[in-house]
């Protein structure tokens, strides 16, 4: 297993505890919080991965130009996975214990997440899933370690599901129609279709069921049947090379993309930027942010980590789509261990259990947001002992040949329908694995 480099965010402060200090204890002592970054540097996802490692690594230096959280200095350190699952969970057993224990884990793949799910239990760390992993660990009186933050499959699924019937005059007017789904053959693409197999149920639609082999680089056979029977909308759920090779694939057989809606790991600006003028029409729904990059949080990474010579990537990547995943997810991971700083001691190293409880008890209003560089770009998070997701916004984006605009105002997945589903199978999870739902008492530790 090849480890990427240290980043030691604190840039020379936590240069120097590095050289001086040197042991585990020692680095805690001088109030380090440990973030392990499991990366797709390599493989079939590199050019979507890369992006958000390096804004997640960003943001982690820019809290240290900011003081830190409450004083403690971040730690990044990098494990290279290349979206394998064995890899992944290698990555997770070498850097759990490090540097006083991994405040949290951010796997960037759902494969890996469905590996770790039983291991951080056992270990009690926990995992950030944003966007991916187990729509159903929103359930957190089931699934204790698992933040699948700000969303899951199934909040895309229903978002785009969403966007679609408005612009078509409502859900009876997609009676009779077909809608394709094209996914990656794995825990990845499988994990949307509860969602819309339950839509199609309740508004009268039929489905077309594409599945594309990894890595996705052939598609010619799917592609075929699109075009033979020519359904009203393709809804995808790809990663990685698949995407820009169905996009490709499409533009052959004559498919309008603009009738073509990825779910949020289908629709960056590496998907499309080689593609260009053809690919425009196309769309893809956004778990709330997009390209943003007048925010300013994105301006202050500008100035306070690439304009010192301390930034992880390209300048021109600052803001794009899958480096602002990157900044959001180091942004819920560091405020999750802000908020457990203010149970069990401002300014104080969080062991991961206790990161555990912040993440549990997080409470970012508009204000706390915006105070964070994040107006326009996030709407408010809260989670609880129940609702480990937090917020169920998104918006669509379309791709006008050169980069993308908003095509949506926020849009919200139904909880009505989503929320039984999510305990349905949280449920069912927990007797196949005999756990035990969560006391009153436990969501109160």
């Amino acid at each position: 297993m090849r480890l990427k480099k240290i980043a030691l965010t604190a840039s020379m402060v936590v240069a120097s505890l590095a050289a001086t200090l040197g042991t585990t204890a020692a680095l805690a002592q001088a109030k380090v919080q440990f973030f392990p970054s499991l990366t797709g540097r390599t493989g079939p996802v590199a050019p979507n991965a890369t992006p958000f490692a390096n804004g997640y690594a960003d943001y982690m230096k820019l809290v240290n130009a900011r003081g830190g959280i409450n004083g403690v200095m971040t730690l990044v350190e990098e494990c290279e996975t290349a979206y394998a699952t064995d890899r992944g969970v290698e990555c997770y057993e070498r850097l759990k214990g490090k540097h006083g224990g991994a405040t949290v884990f951010q796997p960037l793949s759902t494969g890996i997440t469905f590996a770790l799910t039983e291991k951080v239990a056992n270990d009690k760390v926990s995992l950030i899933t944003s966007g991916y992993g187990r729509s159903d660990s929103a359930d957190g009186g089931i699934f204790k370690w698992n933040f699948p933050l700000i969303g899951h499959y199934w909040v895309a699924g229903d978002i785009v599901l969403q966007h679609i019937a408005k612009q078509e005059g409502g859900w009876d007017k997609l009676k009779g129609k077909k809608i394709a789904v094209v996914y990656h053959d794995s825990p990845f693409g499988k994990e949307l279709l509860p969602i819309v197999q339950e839509r199609a149920a309740m508004h009268g639609f039929t489905l077309q069921l594409l599945p594309v082999p990894a890595p996705g680089v052939e598609q010619k056979a799917v592609w075929l049947q699109v075009r033979q029977q020519r359904p009203d909308f393709v809804v995808m759920q790809t990663w990685g090379v698949m995407t820009p090779t169905a996009i490709r694939e499409a533009i052959a057989v004559g498919y309008p993309r603009e009738k073509m809606f990825g779910t949020w790991w289908s629709g960056a600006e590496p998907d499309l930027k080689d593609i260009g003028a053809t690919a425009k029409g196309y769309n893809a729904v956004m778990m709330q942010h997009g390209a943003e990059p007048q925010a300013a949080v994105v301006k202050e990474i500008m100035d306070k980590v690439h304009a010192k010579g301390q930034g992880t990537g390209p300048k021109e990547e600052v803001g794009q789509v899958l480096y602002m995943r990157g900044v959001v997810g180091a942004m819920l991971a560091v405020e999750g261990v802000r908020a457990a700083q203010e149970r069990f001691g401002k300014g104080k190293h969080v062991t991961p259990e206790q990161a555990r409880w912040g993440y549990e008890n997080l409470n970012l209003t508009q204000a706390k947001l915006d105070g964070l560089g994040f107006k326009g770009v996030m709407r408010p998070v809260s989670t609880s002992c129940s609702d480990h997701m937090g917020s169920a916004w998104g918006r669509i984006h379309t791709w006008d040949g050169a980069k993308f605009t908003w095509a949506s105002d926020w849009l919200q997945a139904d909880e009505q329908i989503i929320r039984p589903m999510v305990k349905s199978s949280a449920e069912k999870y927990a007797a196949e694995k005999k756990w035990t739902r969560r006391s009153p008492q436990d969501c109160q530790s």
